[in-house]
């Protein structure tokens, strides 16, 4: 079992809980909860993977992935309390785990024969879609829309990804520096605030 996919699993089981942590929130029954904790968990993996024709598709192909967004249903629901504080160490495994499904769609799309910069459009979507599709799913506007520098993280890091692979860098290596570019971006966004520009008015308007 390869650390990228111990990694890849730890980011799934914190996604499914910030999955269910939104659903209960908003007062969902348990089939809610965890319809919006398994769209949250893999649902970026299986846009990505319908959309350049993989199969099987990622949860399909890995029952792993089912057992993990279970477990991690269940523990929200029996610890729920204990786990609203731990928000910087879901922060991490949150952040750790979208630098490896980044990373893992674009490996994916290359995989596919696709050109880079879509390959790097399917790394971004495997980290951003499952938040996208539970925040639509919540009535809520995808917080990669509004707040925080998150898609754009990803996509630096899957191009640092992209820059470095003809090099025939090591590839265990190339990986790390590429997660860790992501982390790094959004965890300095996250400290100070940082956004993306927002458009207020005409560029030539009074």
């Amino acid at each position: 079992m390869s650390i990228i996919y111990v990694i890849d699993i730890a980011g799934t089981f914190a996604f499914a809980i910030s999955g269910a942590l939104v659903a209960i929130r908003k007062k969902f029954d348990v089939f809610g909860v965890l319809i919006i904790a398994f769209v949250t968990a893999v649902g970026g993996g299986m846009t990505r993977d319908v959309l350049i024709n993989a199969h099987p598709i990622n949860w399909i192909g890995d029952i792993n992935y089912i057992w993990i967004i279970l477990t991690a249903v269940v523990v929200t629901f029996l610890f729920r309390s204990k786990i609203a504080p731990l928000r910087k160490t879901m922060f991490l495994f949150d952040t750790i785990g979208i630098s490896v499904f980044t990373l893992i769609g674009v490996q994916k799309g290359l995989s596919f024969d696709l050109h880079p910069f879509v390959a790097l459009v399917m790394g971004m979507s495997s980290a951003v879609m499952g938040g996208v599709i539970r925040d639509v799913l919540t009535n809520e506007i995808p917080l990669i829309f509004h707040r925080e520098i998150y898609a754009s993280a990803c996509l630096a890091g899957g191009m640092v990804y992209l820059l470095l692979h003809p090099l025939n860098i090591n590839e265990d290596l190339l990986f790390v520096i590429s997660a860790s570019i992501i982390v790094v971006i959004r965890t300095i966004a996250v400290q100070y605030k940082l956004e993306l520009p927002r458009i207020k008015k005409d560029v030539f308007g009074k």
